[in-house]
């Protein structure tokens, strides 16, 4: 409905209501917002639209537009259903690609809410300056469903506050100008679920004037080392920046705090007046000067108070902080074990709580918390980004959370993680490499060391030095959603990529650590989440993921825990124990979580295997145990955990942390030896002499040299399983056709973990596509994404598939996915591959089923998910590298026979572990007297240690099995084969050999 129109249709609305309802004559005409009659879609930016968000995949709201006779204007209202455990809502915004809108003519805004008597209270917020809708600046009220029917709500501009947490960068000015507005957002209740229904969002009233001005200052907290003197900048500003039209006053005095004034400090007192006229965004500066003496200290507080008159006050009191000094702690000469044992000494059991204690930047309720509660540890979950999502952005971010720190007595500094699994990928720009499952294809240790090393700099140069990565998960059944975060099905293959551990961190003894390009790595998820039983799992719709793993203490040593005893001998930094249960045979326990495992995480990891790093829970794991909170907090300290991830819940779990330490149910030695471990990394990192972010690597992000890497590993990750007639490499002279839903597709190519949780297709980061980069390499290429392009004149097709992303247990099997090529898919193959010579790619995070559409197909790649440089993609296309990756999982021939794995009693698939053809201009020939040979050779490099020669070898055997192999696999041939590979991870070289050789034989 046009704009006109609405206006018409409001007014005349207006004339029906009664006097009291109705805008007073002198007062401009309500402007709607939404009378939700469809006139706003449901739609996300850059269009104008109405779109839900929330803390996880179920807490987003379900809207809908029903037609009620009870409307309170028009026939339609908005309704929607929520259960919400983190946070959620839905969002209005303004076209991105549009001016903003002019709201300072209206008192308010206003709504008609459906009132459920319930006392819940609603959090509505608008959104101003900016950008657009989500790069603006949020100012927040609410009002409380206390009410029963419909029930016409005001919120006056002048109710709402500035948002003090997870703004835009910090915020634009901090001034609710109105001038600029990109629309309002809706918080519902989390906690019970629940119903809503609301109607004609308007714009309403006279604005005033006199309370459109506003006193903000330069920071909420201002710190100095002893003796100096803070400066606090205090600005007037105006809704539009037009000049004072009355006198502003503020009056301004250091009083409270834990410093003692005369003795730490010179007190001061007075008024700064802003006279009428006075230009909107003119400043005063307020200055507090600090005293020295000899005593060392921990840091003291001076706020200063604030009086304004004739103006909105600051949202916060400014804090001066007289820094800590002095102390042994602070000393970065003293060996980390002394400055960990002097600090503990000093800490209460609730600073020692707080260290124990992380949140989701997103879930503060205020960022003063950081200081108030002493938390040790922010995250941004999946898609948790600053607005822009910049470097300068994430880096400013986490410097504000970090400037929270300095409020507390021993300033002890944040450590902030995030989940790069594969590059930064929550940076919009970042270099993302292939997922894990492609890096073990690669077979290249000293290649995954290098991309991690890219990752590790792109992430500190945002200011954050911890990764949750890697996944050192072994991978068994495909049907798992996270089953591309592995790097294979053989534990052997896994421990060969740790080499990640270096690239993140450097050094095993930790002394790279506070490089500005390593982070803190961590190992997850410890033991056994990639052996999860199909149909085990608990977990709202998923089917295996966060399941149980039933093993015997044999597969489980041999499996699940030998990368994690890698792990440890690297000097891994932190571990993260599984979602997942562990049934181990004969041990009478039956299935038990492992956040809750002891004698795993205290018994094996810290105790047999020796980590002395700290153990970092899950997302919210703990509420997963069995019992009741106090239950939860209780079993999982006593476990072992040593820093809880209660992205939600910060509060109630260290005051519950408190009180079971009190009662005598967590001995205080526990507590001490899990600070001293989170301590113990921060020290090492150097965040206590430099806890701000170090942006000088910040140009580096996503530059020609990190993509360099990236495209490399995702050329060494692209698998050749079938190459009939040698149609691969393709020439540049030939006339290519295209088709397929992955070949144009970054966010399908990048995968799940890209800037969101889920990842979503389309183009959600900067990079290259394979199809243009198949242009890019000179082809003669045509595109057409379902093939419904004329065929005719064509020398090959290029079909490019796979899957849309996914991420953790919403891509389990069974959960709306399955193995097969989508319908679409399935169409483009046929299509292109009966109409001349066609390739198939196959870009996916695990094996995609092909059946008996493989004798159609003339060359087949395993390309699994390349990330941003879908250059590396036409490098092994055209020729300019050889294929050389190796299947790092079994593909199967049909989804009954998951699971399969190499060493498998009974093994058929269609290809096995391990298989990997190359495109080498020349491909070894012999037969078995030249295997002999190879065998010989060998087994005399494994006795000398020659590990490279030794794999060379190998390779040598596995290319003359493969090229006699063709394109027929048998059960004769793929038992040893896969073992072979197995065999070569191990150093067994020789062995390898043998079984290569009785692979020959067979075929």
């Amino acid at each position: 409905m046009p704009r006109t129109a609405l206006l018409v249709s409001t007014a005349l609305l207006a004339a029906a209501l009664p006097l009291s309802s109705a805008h007073a004559a002198d007062a401009p005409a309500p402007v709607p917002v939404d009378l939700f009659e469809g006139e706003v879609p449901f739609a996300s930016q850059p269009a104008e639209g109405i779109f839900t968000w929330g803390a996880d995949s179920d807490d987003p709201p379900t809207l809908r537009l029903p037609e009620r006779a009870d409307a309170p204007e028009g026939g339609h209202v908005l309704a929607g259903d929520y259960d919400i455990s983190g946070y959620g809502g839905f969002t209005h915004d303004y076209a991105a690609d549009r001016p903003a809108h002019d709201w300072s003519a209206h008192r308010g805004i206003r709504l008609w809410w459906e009132g459920r008597g319930d006392g819940r209270t609603i959090s509505f917020e608008i959104k101003d300056g900016g950008a657009h809708g989500e790069a603006s600046e949020l100012w927040t009220t609410s009002f409380t469903d206390d009410f029963t029917g419909w029930k016409r709500i005001e919120l006056p501009f002048t109710d709402f506050v500035y948002r003090t947490y997870h703004q835009p960068v910090g915020g634009i000015d901090h001034v609710l100008g109105l001038t600029e507005m990109w629309g309002y957002a809706v918080t519902l209740p989390a906690g019970t679920a629940g119903q809503f229904a609301m109607d004609g969002v308007e714009l309403y009233g006279r604005a005033d004037p006199a309370l459109r001005t506003f006193v903000t200052t330069d920071a909420p907290v201002h710190s100095v080392r002893e003796g100096g003197t803070a400066a606090v900048t205090v600005t007037v500003a105006t809704a539009g920046a037009a000049p004072l039209g009355e006198p502003v006053t503020v009056a301004y005095r250091t009083a409270g705090g834990t410093a003692e004034a005369g003795r730490d400090y010179t007190p001061v007192a007075g008024t700064v007046t802003f006279p009428a006229g006075t230009p909107s965004g003119t400043a005063r500066t307020v200055r507090v000067r600090t005293r020295k003496d000899a005593s060392a200290e921990p840091a003291e507080t001076v706020p200063l108070e604030l009086q304004v008159t004739g103006a909105r006050a600051p949202a916060e009191t400014p804090q001066i902080v007289i820094d800590a000094h002095g102390l042994p702690y602070l000393d970065s000469g003293r060996p980390v074990r002394e400055r960990v044992a002097d600090l503990l000494s000093r800490m209460s059991q609730e600073e020692k709580a707080g260290q124990m204690t992380q949140a989701e930047r997103g879930a503060l309720a205020a960022p003063g918390d950081i200081g108030a509660y002493g938390l040790g540890s922010l995250l941004s979950g999946g898609g948790s980004t600053p607005t822009p999502n910049t470097p300068a952005a994430w880096a400013k971010m986490i410097d504000a959370y970090q400037l929270r720190t300095r409020t507390t007595r021993f300033q002890i500094p944040l450590i902030y993680g995030v989940d790069a699994v594969h590059g930064h990928n929550n940076l919009v720009g970042a270099t993302i490499m292939p997922h894990n499952i492609g890096i073990g294809a690669t077979r290249d240790p000293r290649l995954a060391q290098r991309a991690a090393a890219v990752t590790a700099a792109e992430v500190r140069a945002t200011g954050i030095p911890w990764d949750f990565a890697p996944c050192l998960c072994v991978t068994r059944d495909e049907r798992w959603g996270r089953s591309y975060e592995s790097f294979g099905e053989d534990p052997a293959l896994v421990e060969s990529m740790e080499t990640v551990v270096q690239g993140l961190q450097g050094r095993a003894d930790g002394r790279d650590l506070s490089r500005p390009d390593k982070v803190l790595a961590t190992a997850k998820h410890f033991a056994g989440d990639g052996g999860t039983a199909y149909g085990s799992s608990t977990t709202g719709t998923y089917t295996i993921d966060q399941g149980v793993t039933r093993v015997t203490r044999q597969e489980l040593e041999a499996v699940h825990l030998a990368p994690y005893a890698t792990a440890v001998e690297r000097g891994v930094g932190s571990v993260m124990p599984s979602y997942s249960s562990l049934d181990i045979a004969g041990d009478g326990r039956g299935p038990v979580k492992m956040h809750a495992r002891a004698d795993m995480i205290d018994g094996v990891l810290k105790g047999r295997m020796g980590f002395d790093g700290f153990v970092i829970s899950d997302w919210a794991a703990i509420d997963q145990l069995p019992g009741d909170y106090a239950s939860d907090v209780r079993t999982s300290v006593n476990a072992g955990l040593d820093m809880i991830m209660v992205p939600y819940a910060y509060r109630d779990f260290r005051t519950t942390l408190i009180d079971e330490v009190r009662a005598g149910r967590i001995s205080e030695r526990r507590i001490d030896d899990a600070v001293s471990r989170v301590l113990t990394q921060k020290f090492r990192l150097g965040l206590f002499e430099r806890p701000y972010a170090d942006t000088r690597g910040a140009a580096e992000i996503g530059s020609a040299a990190h993509r360099a890497v990236a495209r490399q590993a995702v050329a060494e990750s692209q698998v050749l399983l079938k190459n009939a007639g040698g149609l691969l490499p393709l020439k540049p002279s030939q006339k290519v056709y295209v088709a397929g839903t992955n070949a144009d597709d970054i966010g399908n190519q990048a995968g799940g973990w890209t800037v969101t949780w889920q990842g979503s297709s389309g183009a959600v980061t900067p990079g290259t596509t394979v199809l243009q980069a198949m242009r890019g390499a000179g082809g003669n290429v045509t595109y057409s994404a379902d093939a419904s392009a004329p065929t005719d004149g064509y020398d090959v097709g290029v079909v490019v598939v796979g899957e849309a992303p996914y991420a953790e247990g919403v891509g389990d099997v069974g959960n709306g996915h399955d193995l097969e090529l989508s319908a679409a898919d399935r169409a483009a193959v046929d299509r292109v591959c009966a109409a001349m010579r066609c390739a198939v790619l196959i870009v996916s995070g695990r094996p995609q089923l092909v059946g008996d559409r493989l004798g159609t197909i003339d060359a087949l790649v395993a390309s699994w998910l390349p990330g941003t440089e879908g250059d590396g993609v036409a490098d092994v296309l055209y020729g300019r590298r050889p294929f050389t990756g190796q299947l790092p999982v079994t593909w199967p021939r049909s989804e009954a026979q998951l699971p399969i794995n190499v060493g498998d009693a009974v093994y058929d698939p269609q290809f096995p572990y391990g298989w990997g053809l190359t495109t080498l201009a020349r491909i070894p020939q012999g037969g078995e007297r030249t295997l002999a040979a190879l065998g010989a050779a060998a087994r005399a490099a494994e006795r000398a240690g020659a590990h490279r020669a030794g794999q060379t070898l190998v390779t040598r055997a596995r290319l003359i099995v493969q090229h006699r192999a063709g394109d027929t696999m048998t059960a004769a041939v793929a038992v040893p084969f896969a073992e072979a590979d197995h065999l070569v991870s191990t150093g067994r070289y020789g062995a390898a050999v043998a079984r290569l050789t009785a692979a020959y034989r067979s075929a």
